[in-house]
């Protein structure tokens, strides 16, 4: 039964990922709203009342970082959790990071990959994660990844995740998950 799991506000330019993403999420549970831009997004989170926030980074009116920054300036809207879900560079993860986004999710993406971030985003409320290709993640207590975690989920960052001495771009931010 659709909603079970919880609202997630898919926000995408790209109209096919926005129906990639509302399907995998409807089948898993979650009820499903979608906006086409960070300026609709905007327009309808308070009537929505999203559980989590899905966020593409390039996008036409407003940007997804920009829009984080504004979800996260807004009292009603600072602690619903932020996935951005995009092909991300390493500056705007930093980017990201400083303004609040809660799980970085890299294009292309497994479904799955995205199913368990919007899970741990709402089971955890706010969470500090950066999810790389493939399924990888940084995770720097877990010397090379941390015995259990299934491949792909989404954990804490390490330094290297914070913005710290990173080059070679998002991959450079991450390792394999076990």
């Amino acid at each position: 039964m659709p909603g079970l799991s919880g609202r997630v506000l898919v926000v995408d330019d790209n109209k096919v990922i926005r129906q990639l993403i509302r399907v995998n999420l409807e089948l898993e549970g979650f009820e499903v709203v979608t906006a086409a831009d960070g300026a609709e997004c905007l327009e309808i989170v308070h009537r929505v009342a999203p559980d989590v926030v899905t966020l593409d980074v390039v996008m036409p009116r407003l940007d997804g970082l920009q829009t984080a920054a504004r979800l996260r300036a807004d009292p009603r809207t600072r602690g619903i959790p932020v996935a951005i879900v995009s092909a991300c560079t390493q500056a705007e993860v930093e980017s990201g990071q400083a303004v609040g986004v809660d799980a970085f999710l890299a294009k292309p993406f497994e479904p799955m990959d995205l199913v368990r971030t919007v899970r741990r985003l709402m089971s955890r409320g706010r969470c500090d994660g950066v999810e790389g290709p493939a399924g990888e993640m940084e995770d720097e207590g877990a010397a090379g990844g941390e015995a259990g975690r299934p491949e792909g989920e989404v954990g804490e960052m390490g330094e290297a995740g914070k913005g710290g001495d990173v080059e070679g771009g998002p991959e450079a931010a991450v390792r394999p998950a076990g």
